[in-house]
C-alpha cells in the first residue's frame, strides 16, 4: 500500500550551491516536486516548515557499527538509528568485525542482518587480507560501495603490509578501493620509543606523537604512487594531517578525480590541547593532532583538495576506554552528532551551509557514485532532513542512541537541532523519537 504523499511546506531550501524558500513534495518513496512558487495542497499530510532548513539526507562513506562479532559495543540496529536521528540517511560500514567480512558470504551477511533492521539505508566495504584478491575481484560493483584495505592496523587484524598483495590489489581491482594510510614500522617504532623513555604508563597525549605524521604521510603517499602506477580509483580515508594535503588535487572536478580524500568530523573539531579534558573518548586513529593541522584541513576542505566530510564513527564501551593508554581501543562514536556540530562551525564561519551539504551530502554520492540520492532531485529517493536552525540541543546520557551509551560531545549544548528525519520518503525520527518499523534499502551503484 502507497504511502499517503507528504508536502513539506516554506523550508528554507539548501540543495546544489543554493539557498531558496520552497515546498518540496514527497510520493511513492520519492521527491516528487521541489518548487520555489509553491505547491498546492490536494489532500497531502503537509508540514510546515516555515523557519526551518530542509537539506539532503547526511551520507557518511565511513562507520563502525561492530555488528558481527563485537554487538557489546554497538549493533547495526543501535548506531542506525543514532544515525537517522542526527540527520545521517545512507551510511556505509567497515568490514573489520568478527569474522571479518573478507568473503563474498560473510559480506553477505552483513547486508541480511541491515536488511532486518536498519531505519538508514546501507552499504558495506568487502574487506581485504594479504591473500585474499581471488575474493575481492567477485565483489559486485553495482551492490557494493568499495573496497577496504587498512595500510595501518587498526581494530581487528585486516593490516595489508605485504607490498606485493598491495601491487596485486591496486593493479587488478576496478572498483573504489578506501584506504586507511599509517605505516606500521613507524609506529611500531614510536611506540617503543615512548615506553623506553617514560615506560608503560603512557597518556593519552602521546598518541599524535605515536601514531605520527610521518606514520600518515608515509602510508599516504605509497597508497596514491600505486594508485597513480596503475591508475586505481582511490580513496584516502580520514586525512588527518596538513603535510598530506599536498597529495590531492582540486583542479578537476570531483566526478573526473581518480584520487579523493575525506577527512572526518573529530579532526576538524579536536586538537592536541584536547586530549587533557576527554583523554582516551578521543584517542583514535589516526590521531588527533595539533591545531595548525586542524586548520590547514579546514583549508583543504573548502579548497575542495579534501572531498568528503564523515566521521569514522566507532564506538567502544566506556570500560574499554578507561584502560591504560596501551590497552585503551581506538576511536569515538559521532554519527548522531556529526551534523549538528558542523552546523556550528559552519555559523561560526568555518564553512558555508552549502558547502557543508555538498561535502555531507552530495560529494559522497558523487564519489561513490551512488544512485539516486545525495540531492535533492524530483525523481530522486527522498532522503531528507528537516533542521531547527534555532533550537538548541544538549547531548545527555539520557539522549545518547549509541548502544555505549557516551560521546565526546556529552554536556555539549549545539546552537542547533534535527526537526525530522526522512529516510525513503517515510519520516524515520520526529525530533525525539526513532520509528524503528521503518527500514532502510541497500544503495546500488551507477558503475
Amino acid at each position: 500500500m502507497s504511502l499517503k504523499p507528504i508536502l513539506i511546506k516554506n523550508a528554507l531550501i539548501i540543495n546544489e550551491g543554493q539557498s531558496f524558500t520552497g515546498d518540496l513534495l514527497i510520493k511513492n518513496n520519492h521527491i516528487e516536486q521541489i518548487s520555489s512558487q509553491g505547491i498546492s495542497d490536494n489532500n497531502y499530510e503537509v508540514i510546515d516548515a516555515d523557519g526551518l532548513w530542509l537539506i539532503p539526507g547526511v551520507i557518511d562513506d565511513q562507520v563502525h557499527f561492530r555488528e558481527p562479532g563485537m554487538t557489546h559495543k554497538a549493533t547495526i540496529a543501535t548506531e542506525s538509528a543514532a544515525a537517522v536521528a542526527g540527520g545521517t540517511t545512507t551510511f556505509m560500514e567497515m568490514p573489520n568485525t568478527f569474522p571479518n567480512a573478507v568473503t563474498q558470504e560473510l559480506l553477505e551477511q552483513k547486508y541480511e542482518i541491515a536488511k532486518h533492521c536498519s531505519p538508514a539505508n546501507y552499504s558495506f566495504f568487502m574487506g581485504t587480507t594479504n591473500s585474499n584478491l581471488e575474493e575481492v575481484l567477485k565483489t559486485d560493483s553495482k551492490t557494493v560501495c568499495g573496497v577496504k584495505v587498512f595500510m595501518g592496523s587498526s581494530t581487528g587484524d585486516m593490516l595489508v603490509d605485504n607490498p606485493y598483495a598491495l601491487e596485486q590489489l591496486f593493479s587488478k581491482c576496478e572498483l573504489l578501493i578506501a584506504t586507511h594510510c599509517e605505516d606500521e614500522a613507524t609506529i611500531i617504532k614510536n611506540t617503543q620509543h615512548y615506553i623506553g623513555q617514560y615506560g608503560e604508563n603512557l597518556s593519552a597525549r602521546f598518541h599524535p606523537e605515536i601514531r605520527s605524521r610521518e606514520a600518515c604521510l608515509l602510508s599516504s603517499s605509497f597508497a596514491v604512487q600505486l594508485a597513480n602506477k596503475f591508475n586505481t580509483r582511490l580513496h584516502v580515508y580520514h586525512v588527518s594531517t596538513k603535510d598530506e594535503i599536498a597529495l590531492f588535487v582540486n583542479d578537476i572536478p570531483l566526478s573526473d578525480k581518480r584520487i579523493t580524500a575525506e577527512v572526518c568530523v573529530h579532526h576538524l573539531t579536536f586538537n592536541a590541547n584536547d586530549y587533557e579534558r576527554l583523554g582516551h573518548k578521543i584517542k583514535c586513529n589516526p590521531a588527533i593532532k595539533e591545531e595548525d593541522d586542524r586548520l590547514a584541513l579546514w583549508k583543504a576542505l573548502n579548497d575542495n583538495l579534501l572531498d568528503i566530510v564523515a566521521t569514522d564513527h566507532a564506538p567502544h564501551t566506556l570500560d574499554e576506554k578507561n584502560n591504560a593508554y596501551l590497552k585503551a581501543p581506538s576511536g569515538l562514536p559521532l554519527v548522531q552528532h556529526s551534523l549538528l556540530q558542523m552546523l556550528d562551525h559552519s555559523k561560526n564561519g568555518m564553512i558555508t551551509i552549502e558547502r557543508l551539504v555538498e561535502k555531507m551530502c552530495h560529494a559522497p554520492a558523487d564519489c561513490f557514485k551512488v544512485v539516486s540520492r545525495g540531492y535533492l532531485r524530483e525523481g530522486y529517493f527522498a532522503d531528507l532532513v528537516l533542521i531547527n536552525p534555532n533550537q538548541k540541543y544538549t547531548v545527555t546520557k539520557d539522549n545518547i542512541l549509541y548502544k555505549c551509551g557516551w560521546s565526546p560531545f556529552e554536556d555539549t549544548t549545539f546552537s542547533s537541532s534535527i526537526h525530522s528525519t526522512f529516510v525513503n520518503g517515510k519520516k524515520v525520527f520526529d525530533g525525539s523519537r526513532v520509528n524503528t518499523d521503518s527500514l532502510g534499502m541497500r544503495l546500488a551503484f551507477d558503475r
